[in-house]
């Protein structure tokens, strides 16, 4: 029988490298094998993803924290929704909340009964349907519950957090369940030459690390990924133009709201991730169509509070490794690839890494049978996840910049491509089963980014239109009763979770 696996090593800390080492030790405490991750301190981290969406509870849980501990830790605050403003055309604004629209309706899914009565005259928009819309325009926040005959139990969330004190507060986890950390720079990296594994890593001061399972979380080089083992990039610039970023922290102001805004620009578009004590901006822009100072000058002029810090920029090429899992390597985090934190997907896809990982965690012989079907998994979640973000750019109606009209005019990835028609011609979103984006997250990117289905499901029509009206009306009412009735969101916080002002 195959030997296991007995020592991981991990190069690079950062939210990649402390999420892996946190989560390998929580899954194979019974295994005990040793984990060491190898960090330098004068190695900056990027620290964009401050932004998350729900499966990050599902990682937390399995972690077995308090939810309360870990938002007080992280500076955190929660998450209802992304807003997103100019997208659809100059001026407009839509929302993709968490959790679900309505309810189903004889055995139709409840979009299709409200595009019925749009078409019979109904403006409601259909993010007044959705709990967690109602909660984050009202700026309120409560936990949902389990009993599905409440209609709290249709509201979702995630976080915003400080990127930098997660990495911190995971770090402290990983090491008091054994995880070394060990500072340095690697400046070799020693390949076995009967089969090209990694053998070890060489550091700085004539230090060697031996390895069997190397996870690669040092970011945009790729350090083990690609430098050492050649594993290739697939570049998706020319469906997501953006190249460049310009991050900066801005004073917090009231209220403190419980979603992320992305706003369209120009040439690119501006974050806002409010957190307890400060907010995190950022503007990620095309160089073709803009300038670095052009961009910078942009953000600054878009804040909401007195900058807390320099513009950092940030430069990066929109796509993916050719595989994530090559001989006894796994890239996570920027070493896998990069896609714009549009969607906030940037922790998600290192926990969907990780996930998967434990669901094929490898013996020491490293049968390819365990690589291949990683990386089959992996690499299509990656390549949904871009297919949703080429939506925001591709459905534009925007005719005030060329970035806009490029990508208007631009030819798209098949699959999407035939999302796209189906839900025009029928109101219909396909989806499969391990898409990370459900029916509700495409419908709201579709319908905010102006596809306007032909027609709704005929099956609907079973339904007599006025007793529809009426269903509709008290499902409304009662959202948003049940919204204003919520704790206000930053005193739901002062209540369970506040944390300590910076300094004090």
């Amino acid at each position: 029988m195959p030997a296991p696996v007995t020592r991981i090593v991990i190069v690079g800390g950062g939210t990649a490298g402390w999420m892996a080492a946190a989560l390998l030790a929580r899954v194979l405490e019974k295994r005990a094998p040793t984990i060491t991750v190898v960090e330098s301190a004068q190695i900056g981290t990027i620290g964009v993803g401050e932004a998350t969406i729900p499966p990050i509870r599902s990682f937390n849980g399995l972690l077995g924290v308090d939810e309360n501990e870990f938002v007080r830790e992280t500076g955190a605050t929660f998450k209802l929704g992304i807003e997103f403003r100019n997208w659809g055309a100059q001026g407009h604004q839509y929302i993709h909340p968490f959790g679900k629209y309505g309810i189903t309706i004889d055995r139709v899914a409840f979009h299709h009964h409200w595009l019925r009565v749009r078409e019979a005259g109904d403006r409601t928009p259909l993010h007044e349907f959705s709990l967690s819309a109602s909660a984050a325009y009202g700026g309120k926040f409560a936990r949902p519950v389990e009993d599905p005959r409440l209609i709290l139990s249709s509201l979702s969330y995630a976080f915003h957090f400080d990127a930098a004190l997660y990495a911190a507060w995971l770090r402290r986890y990983a090491e008091a369940r054994g995880v070394t950390r060990v500072e340095g720079r690697v400046v070799d990296v020693e390949l076995r030459g009967e089969d090209g594994f990694i053998r070890a890593l060489c550091l700085e001061g004539e230090r060697r690390i031996e390895g069997e399972l190397f996870i690669d979380c040092s970011g945009f080089h790729g350090l083990l990924i690609e430098q050492a083992l050649k594993t290739g990039y697939e570049d998706w610039t020319h469906w997501l133009p953006c190249d460049r970023a310009v991050a900066v922290p801005c004073e917090s102001v009231v209220p403190l709201l419980p979603y992320t805004r992305a706003t369209a620009h120009a040439a690119g578009w501006q974050w806002r991730i409010p957190l307890q004590h400060r907010i995190g901006n950022g503007h990620v822009y095309s160089s073709a169509f803009v300038s670095d100072d052009e961009a910078t000058a942009t953000l600054l002029a878009n804040l909401d509070g007195k900058p807390l810090a320099d513009p950092r920029p940030l430069r990066f090429t929109t796509g993916r490794r050719r595989k994530f899992w090559n001989r006894n390597c796994i890239a996570l985090g920027l070493a896998a690839g990069f896609l714009e934190p549009l969607e906030s997907t940037s922790i998600h896809l290192v926990q969907s890494g990780l996930t998967q990982l434990a669901a094929v965690f490898p013996d020491a012989s490293f049968d390819p049978a365990d690589a291949r079907e990683y990386n089959r998994v992996q690499l299509a979640e990656f390549d949904r996840v871009r297919d949703f973000i080429i939506l925001h750019y591709k459905q534009n109606a925007r005719d005030d910049a060329p970035l806009w009209r490029q990508c208007r005019a631009m030819p798209i990835p098949p699959e999407l491509e035939y999302r796209m028609q189906l839900f025009a011609s029928s109101g219909r979103v396909m989806t499969e089963e391990r898409d990370l984006f459900a029916e509700s997250n495409w419908l709201s990117v579709m319908l905010g980014q102006g596809i306007s289905p032909a027609r709704h499901d005929p099956l609907a029509d079973l339904v007599p239109l006025e007793e529809t009206r009426r269903r509709l009306g008290e499902l409304r009412g009662l959202i948003r009763a049940t919204a204003t009735a919520m704790p206000d969101h930053a005193a739901f916080i002062a209540t369970h979770c506040q944390a300590k002002a910076p300094g004090s």
